[in-house]
């Protein structure tokens, strides 16, 4: 079947392929009068909540979900210093409550720090209390004035899962953003996403942490997209806070704590990772439809439609997540309408299917056409619903890492960094930074360590970092 002419081709423009798919594959409606705030359609709320469920399977090994308000009063907000000033220009304030001025305005919230913690001076009391790991998913509002785009840069982020955890000392704490990254590598992998993970530099960490690490991906127009964050606090929150717990000796001490979030852009990073110029791709894991049984009838034809019906029955009672598309329209009409919404496997069951009893099953990621016995076919399609899995992670794996460069000069970053990222050293120092980020027209974007003796890329004293250079969102 030959592509829709109108539809734009993704390794051309990106930008207008992820506008025009996010709506044509009923994914987001970017239509809504308020700039910077989309509405999810049921297909893409659909997709959404097989995501956060697999999320949410993983947080639930060890943490309790919950639910804190949306709005923080501003006495609240402004007693962590650090906290407020990186916030303060996206803050949206509700000043009024009816017909009257509030007497303390009250912020909508854009992270929840300033209104879990006075909550965990509260519930803090003792060692035994310790540790403390809970998370929940909200919409969190943020007054973005850089270019908004859907599901990558908004003013409502919708589907922002939040973590916060309190422990008895620094390195307690420092093993949970390890345990944290682990758990993000695991989430990343099932929707075969892939990352880079890196730290922070200090003037780009989260107001108020010790340190942050960030999980990146690469967009396919080559510029980098935050997916994830995992941030170590210490006792500062704590010490604003006053969260304290008594000690097995008595002694009161201040906890110290961890922070971690993602948002939608996980859902938006799947969908650019995986689409292609015949529109979505989605994993099989998370797909809202994992099969679509498509019955060839040419006219009135019950035999093919009873077998499509059976063969839809038989996905179900296998565990697969199957639609039986009978709508009165050609075979060609269906194919591509379930292509370009992703759905990984298309069944076909004709008249010689049925003489063969046997099922063609098409592959969205290769469209490669099989056959199967139609009485065994279900344990076919699970096989292949594997399969597809697994490539889809492999191939944006290695398409990935085919933009990732080691540069050993500025202008070799600046060449690299037009369509992908580049690897440099770095010494440290922030006027060395400063003066790599003008010279390539890129963002300092993370650290990881050195694996072997190297000098700083623009002053050639001895590097410190592993510098991840490139163009963000």
């Amino acid at each position: 079947m030959e592509k829709k002419p109108d539809a734009p081709l993704k390794k051309d423009n990106f930008q207008e392929w992820w506008q025009e798919i996010l709506g044509r594959a009923e994914i987001v409606d970017n239509r809504y009068p308020v700039k910077g705030l989309t509405v999810w359609h049921p297909s893409g709320f659909a997709l959404r909540r097989r995501v956060y469920d697999l999320l949410r399977s993983l947080l639930d090994r060890d943490h309790q979900e919950t639910l804190f308000p949306l709005l923080i009063p501003e006495d609240q907000l402004a007693r962590e210093a650090a906290h407020i000033k990186g916030f303060e220009k996206e803050v949206y304030w509700v000043t009024r409550g009816g017909g009257e001025d509030l007497e303390v305005p009250l912020a909508l919230r854009p992270t929840s720090e300033t209104a879990i913690y006075p909550m965990f001076q509260l519930w803090v009391r003792s060692h035994a209390d310790l540790p403390i790991r809970i998370y929940q998913i909200v919409n969190v509002f943020r007054h973005e004035t850089k270019h908004t785009r859907p599901l990558i840069r908004l003013r409502e982020i919708t589907s922002f899962k939040e973590a916060h955890t309190v422990h008895a000392t620094w390195e307690e704490a420092d093993a949970q953003v390890q345990a944290a990254t682990q758990l993000y590598r695991e989430f990343f992998d099932h929707l075969g996403v892939p990352y880079i993970i890196t730290r922070r530099p200090d003037w780009d960490k989260f107001p108020g942490a010790d340190y942050s690490v960030a999980f990146d991906t690469m967009m396919p127009d080559g510029r980098t997209l935050q997916i994830g964050t995992i941030h170590h606090l210490g006792d500062h929150f704590a010490r604003t806070f006053h969260i304290q717990y008594e000690a097995p000796g008595g002694e009161r001490k201040h906890a110290h704590q961890t922070c971690y979030g993602i948002s939608e852009r996980c859902i938006a990073a799947l969908l650019a990772t995986h689409g292609d110029d015949r529109g979505l791709q989605i994993p099989p894991t998370v797909a809202p439809i994992q099969a679509v049984v498509i019955p060839i009838t040419y006219g009135e034809n019950p035999q093919v439609l009873q077998a499509a019906r059976g063969f839809r029955e038989a996905l179900e009672r296998a565990g697969v997540r199957a639609r039986l598309d009978e709508r009165n329209l050609r075979p060609g009409e269906k194919y591509y309408h379930w292509e370009f919404r992703g759905v990984p496997l298309r069944v076909e069951i004709g008249p010689k299917d049925l003489q063969k009893n046997q099922v063609t099953l098409v592959r969205r990621d290769t469209l490669e056409r099989t056959t199967a016995p139609l009485d065994r076919g279900a344990e076919e399609v699970q096989r292949l619903l594997r399969e597809m899995g697994d490539s889809l992670r492999a191939a944006a794996r290695r398409q990935m890492e085919s933009r990732l460069r080691s540069c050993a000069t500025t202008a070799e970053a600046r060449r690299a960094t037009e369509g992908g990222v580049a690897w440099l050293t770095w010494c440290g120092q922030k006027d060395c930074a400063e003066a790599i980020e003008t010279e390539t027209e890129s963002a300092l974007l993370g650290l990881s360590p050195l694996d072997a003796e190297a000098r700083c890329v623009k002053c050639g004293a001895p590097g410190k970092h592993r510098a991840l250079l490139g163009r963000a969102y």
